[in-house]
């Protein structure tokens, strides 16, 4: 892509991520999955960045990684969308789930942080070797200058980015992208323009072209954040999936049921969310609590969700 196609890309989606109307929007129905459509598990797993300060309570990653790898195996997943990973867990990550292929740690910013945690961690992609052809990839950063690694904007505390795939699975020649982020965890605007981003660059695809998105929202259903997803035409697995719903927590300080969320509100208190847009139909939806002696694998619950397209 020559300088100035890029450009005016990378323009195109800033415009497109501004647009007041994105809000309003009234999404077409949602696409039936073609005949013989088949199930794929999805998993959003927040695998908390390794910190010194968690070696000193019991919960460094090196006390969890085993644990982490085992819940994620456990549920036989097929995608797999990982946040706040820094090179050391996905070293461990790729040398214990060698069944899965990944995208989206590598990179310049990375590169220029060869050890610890220096305010940028990333979100790659996990996805089954045997079940999928990788096609392409990509990712940016969710802000003003996408292109340029490490970039905030809207008073962002953090960079953020979002990874994308795009498979093949090699049984039915059928294609779809894979999606997956981790919002700003301060700045409720950073949040919304941060998913404004990313909705624009998904809509550069025909709504029949199927999409998966994963990620650490920060933000529960009923926030604005979500609101401008499904505005946008993306289906939330939480609200397709057959009553009754799990309306608890998915972060949880490595307390597990002993954790007392900030908000009572009622309603969902997810903050980590798996959505589709295209012909993708959702079956189920679970939080996933597995401990093992009091361990958890982070200081989130995992979410899986099963779709047919």
């Amino acid at each position: 892509m020559n300088p100035f196609t890029r450009r005016r890309l990378l323009q195109g989606f800033a415009a497109a991520a501004a647009l007041p109307t994105l809000a309003r929007v009234v999404p077409a129905a949602t696409p039936a999955p073609p005949p013989g459509g088949r199930k794929h598990t999805v998993l959003t797993c927040n695998i908390r960045v390794a910190l010194p300060e968690d070696d000193a309570s019991g919960n460094g990653w090196k006390a969890r990684r085993q644990l982490c790898m085992d819940v994620i195996r456990a549920q036989q997943p097929d995608l797999v969308g990982l946040q706040e990973v820094l090179r050391e867990q996905m070293e461990d990550l790729e040398r214990g789930l060698p069944e899965f292929g990944s995208f989206g740690f590598a990179g310049p910013e990375m590169d220029a942080r060869r050890d610890g945690y220096h305010g940028i961690a990333k979100n790659p992609l996990l996805y089954s070797r045997k079940r999928y052809d990788f096609v392409s990839a990509g990712g940016f950063w969710l802000s003003e200058t996408p292109h340029l690694p490490g970039s905030l904007s809207w008073e962002s505390a953090r960079a953020r980015h979002v990874n994308w795939l795009r498979l093949r699975e090699r049984a039915t020649g059928r294609e779809f992208r894979f999606l997956n982020t981790h919002l700003d965890h301060q700045g409720q605007r950073a949040r919304e323009e941060q998913m404004k981003l990313i909705l624009a660059e998904a809509a550069v695809y025909a709504p029949e072209f199927p999409q998966i998105f994963t990620g650490d929202f920060n933000a529960r259903a009923s926030n604005p954040v979500v609101k401008l997803a499904l505005d946008a035409g993306w289906t939330s697995t939480y609200f397709a999936a057959p009553e009754p719903r799990d309306e608890g927590f998915t972060g949880h300080a490595f307390l597990g049921p002993a954790y007392q969320p900030k908000s009572a509100a009622s309603g969902p208190k997810a903050i980590d969310h798996i959505l589709t847009r295209g012909p993708v139909t959702t079956q189920s939806w679970r939080i996933i609590r597995d401990s093992r002696e009091g361990r958890y694998p982070s200081d989130h619950y995992f979410v899986a969700a099963e779709v047919i397209l």
